[in-house]
């Protein structure tokens, strides 16, 4: 059964489920979610806990192993396997599906993993953990959402943010919602029973926004220009590569421009953003983008993409400032384009 992280707390007043995965891509949401199963399947007795991490050799016999070893106290267990980033070959699939047709009643089995991809989610192990437990799936928090978030957030631990004060907050830590919840904590201890202020807010938070290259090119495509240009100037100072953002622009232009030759011949936009791996709000995002930009513009900053790989490779000009013209030609700004 997949569910919202909001709904796994309704979920544990059950029986509990023989297996729980929790998988995204958001360390402190993860992290929430799992914290609170622990905490409640010790409130029932489960004292004991193994944590197996999956690296590079783990022997996934090792699974069945643990399920199988009594313990010294007889006391119920939870076995935590962090899979991370990695993937499960056939044999790992096999032994996984394995511990699930006879898992332990003595034993709750915790996943943990990163964003899962499509061709995981089809998986016989994937399907296995749907049909006999409980699926977690953790999305981001978008730019949209970040304020009701937010302001949720500080109403738990009894803090008042005015609006004004939400929307700096949100500026301040676009993404990174651990800082957030650090500053949220912070406030609260200097500002507890108090509305807070922009001032306060001001006076009290640093700038912890988490930019790299896939918020550069949503800031583009979204046309939001002066986040543009912070983005690029934080990625120079922590000194990324140009080729690395130079990646994911040329990935987004090229999946514009077969969105907009897909939705000229009538293809649905669903399937095409499946073709592209595009999926949630970027799908609309991407069409309103290849909507708003010509395929002559398209096909331009492809070829000034070409010009940027060439200074990169060839150490010739500077690539940042080719690749800034064509990220501010995405947002719909042409100034720099004869630099």
């Amino acid at each position: 059964m997949k569910i919202k992280p909001e709904q796994l707390a309704s979920k544990l007043s059950q029986h509990p489920a023989p297996v729980y995965l929790v998988t995204g891509d958001e360390t402190l949401l993860i992290e929430e979610s799992c914290d609170l199963l622990r905490q409640h399947l010790h409130a029932i007795g489960f004292n004991e806990r193994e944590t197996l991490h999956v690296e590079s050799g783990f022997k996934w016999e090792y699974l069945l192993e643990c399920a199988n070893a009594l313990s010294l106290f007889a006391e119920q267990k939870i076995i935590e396997l962090r899979l991370g980033s990695q993937k499960l070959n056939k044999q790992a699939s096999e032994i996984l599906r394995e511990y699930l047709q006879r898992p332990a009643e003595d034993n709750v089995l915790l996943i943990i993993a990163d964003k899962l991809d499509a061709s995981a989610k089809k998986s016989a192990w994937f399907k296995a953990i749907d049909q006999q437990g409980i699926i977690v799936e953790i999305w981001p928090v978008d730019l949209q959402q970040l304020p009701g978030w937010i302001n949720n957030r500080a109403q738990r631990i009894g803090l008042t943010l005015e609006n004004d004060a939400t929307q700096l907050l949100c500026e301040r830590i676009e993404g990174n919602l651990l800082a957030a919840k650090q500053e949220l904590d912070k406030l609260n201890l200097l500002y507890a029973g108090q509305n807070v202020s922009v001032d306060m807010v001001m006076d009290s938070v640093s700038d912890s926004s988490r930019y790299d290259i896939y918020g550069l090119t949503e800031a583009a495509i979204l046309q939001q220009v002066p986040r543009c240009t912070k983005i690029i100037e934080v990625l120079r100072q922590e000194g990324t590569e140009a080729s690395v953002a130079l990646w994911a622009v040329a990935r987004d232009i090229r999946s514009l421009v077969a969105i907009q030759n897909g939705l000229q011949k009538g293809t649905p936009l669903d399937t095409l953003c499946q073709r592209e791996r595009i999926w949630g709000n970027r799908k609309n995002q991407m069409r309103n983008a290849a909507q708003r930009l010509s395929a002559d513009k398209l096909r331009q900053m492809l070829s000034r993409c070409s010009e940027a790989d060439a200074q990169i490779k060839g150490e010739l000009g500077d690539a940042w400032l080719t690749l800034t013209g064509i990220i501010l030609q995405l947002a719909g700004i042409e100034l720099l384009l004869s630099q």
